[in-house]
């Protein structure tokens, strides 16, 4: 909703501004400029990333439109799922355990939690540590620099639209330039016209620096600021996860292991040490009458 305000409010304020200072609106509509613009940002854009990064490019503006961050039901949801898992390891033998982290889609804990099972990355960072933990081999400052590798990693992979946007918005003032300057020399073609058909012609050709910066600033580099923001508060979940795991290791119990994790939200959407005591002792109950029903 705030993308859809920003942008109503940045061109509204643009185009009334024009407006009121006597300028004709309909001078602004020069498709081909922005043919030149869009078309050969939209080559440039294709040339320099892989087909990967193209598609996920298409999947974080959705993203950064829909503001596809975590809710404070999702990080309830992670820890309480953390919390359930955990439990078990305590109480329960490897052979017992494992089935959880193997086969995550057919784990009566991780099928309580939908939203978080459909997180394919999370659920194989979950499962991937868990299973570190049942060998119990590992030492935990060893699991840590793992950790925070793989988060490093997983962080490069999703600001590659960031970047993408990033490059497209640094160029296209350029690329104005490129149309005015070829709105220009048409412009030189037409020299033994009138006046006022010379000056529509030069207008249309400033235009395309309009349309350059306008564009760049305006739209593409806030959108690339908004993919990067949305993904980042999307990273915290592994966070959460990695200090949660990290403090059990370290000999915690499973309520206090939480409370590791918990301190790594964001404060406003960070919730009470209540709520999540509440949330995972509700669920703790609700998992254990699930696996007595399934065996």
């Amino acid at each position: 909703m705030n993308f859809a305000i920003g942008l109503l409010i940045a061109v509204g304020c643009i185009l009334g501004g024009y407006a009121a200072l006597g300028g004709h609106l309909e001078v602004l509509m020069q498709p081909y400029e922005f043919v030149i613009i869009a078309g050969s940002s939209l080559g440039i854009f294709i040339v320099a990333n892989t087909m990967t990064t193209i598609k996920d490019c298409g999947k974080a503006f959705l993203e950064a439109v829909l503001d596809k961050v975590p809710k404070p039901r999702d990080y309830l949801d992670v820890l309480s799922v953390l919390h359930a898992l955990m439990r078990e390891l305590r109480a329960k033998s490897r052979s017992e355990v494992e089935g959880h982290f193997d086969n995550p889609s057919e784990s009566e804990i991780f099928k309580t939690f939908p939203k978080l099972s459909a997180n394919k990355d999370l659920v194989t960072f979950i499962c991937d540590y868990g299973r570190l933990i049942i060998i119990g081999n590992a030492r935990t400052h060893e699991i840590e620099a793992l950790m925070d590798e793989e988060i490093e990693t997983l962080a490069h992979d999703r600001y590659k639209p960031v970047h993408a946007f990033q490059a497209v918005a640094d160029g296209l003032p350029a690329l104005g330039i490129v149309a005015a300057v070829l709105g220009i020399i048409h412009a030189m073609g037409a020299l033994d016209q009138s006046p006022e058909a010379l000056g529509g012609l030069i207008g249309a050709a400033l235009v395309g620096t309009f349309a350059g910066i306008f564009l760049s600033y305006a739209i593409v580099a806030p959108i690339g600021q908004k993919i990067k923001a949305v993904r980042q508060k999307q990273l915290r979940l592994f966070t959460l996860v990695k200090q949660s795991l990290l403090a059990f290791m370290n000999g915690a119990m499973p309520q206090v292991a939480v409370e590791f994790g918990r301190k790594t939200i964001p404060s406003k959407e960070r919730p009470t040490i209540d709520t999540v005591e509440s949330e995972t002792t509700s669920s703790a109950a609700g998992g254990d009458a699930v696996i007595k029903e399934a065996a």
